[in-house]
């Protein structure tokens, strides 16, 4: 029975992909039919290239690509750096001060919008990569998963680089950090996922065409008194792909 029941959750949720891939096939009055179809009468996948050229597409995935790196590269180090400290460094109200820190996940992320364009706007950062990028360079949930992992790691190991003559910092880049492989892709891979589909923050601190990411880029299909669905979704489905 929970067999069953998982197979009709995955459908249910796999449904809506396999559509928008159909619909990135149909013509582009084929979609506003009804009833919908299904499946495209006729394959177009001309459809691919001309969204893809309607828009500088190149450009906007390039500034996915530097907005993601950037904030990859960013919330590795900072997660992992401020997450050995509460999970090695003795210091005065460190629990405290994390469970402070956890409870910033309690905060929803639109509450931090205007503050957080406020000071990109105050910096003259509006419309750059370091206004998209400085602003989500920080990660409680990147903090939480390594710390709790630094904690699994032997202390052993650590004493024994220590009784050889190795600093704090060579304690934690040599032996800590190389352990932590598995722990360190894993944050990588979810900020990478998480900021390349990220739409309303970049959509708040981005104004020209040139600066916008992908999924700010796939909107500019939908107009006012028309949207043009096969377009749209042909873009989408290429987003995906990364």
């Amino acid at each position: 029975m929970g067999g069953v029941l998982v197979a009709l959750v995955g459908c249910a949720m796999i449904v809506p992909f396999l559509y928008m891939i159909a619909t990135a096939f149909m013509g582009e009055f084929e979609v506003l039919r009804y009833p919908p179809p299904l499946l495209p009468a006729r394959l177009h996948p001309e459809n691919f290239a001309s969204a893809l050229t309607a828009l500088p597409f190149g450009r906007f995935f390039l500034n996915s690509a530097i907005f993601s790196v950037g904030v990859v590269a960013g919330q590795v180090a900072t997660s992992a750096t401020a997450a050995y400290a509460f999970a090695r460094l003795r210091f005065p109200g460190r629990d405290r001060v994390f469970v402070a820190y956890l409870s910033v996940l309690m905060v929803p992320a639109v509450v931090l919008l205007i503050p957080r364009f406020l000071i990109i706007n105050a910096l003259g950062w509006v419309d750059t990569y370091a206004g998209l990028i400085s602003t989500e360079l920080v990660s409680v949930w990147g903090i939480f998963l390594l710390r709790q992992f630094f904690l699994t790691i032997p202390r052993d190991l650590e004493d024994a680089a220590r009784l050889d003559g190795a600093g704090e910092w060579t304690v934690f880049w040599r032996v800590v950090l190389p352990l932590s492989k598995p722990a360190l892709a894993t944050l990588a891979v979810f900020a990478f996922v998480d900021q390349w589909k990220s739409f309303l923050w970049p959509l708040i601190a981005t104004r020209s065409t040139d600066m916008q990411v992908v999924e700010v880029g796939i909107a500019n299909f939908h107009g006012q008194y028309y949207t043009n669905w096969p377009y749209q979704m042909a873009a989408a489905v290429t987003a995906v792909l990364p």
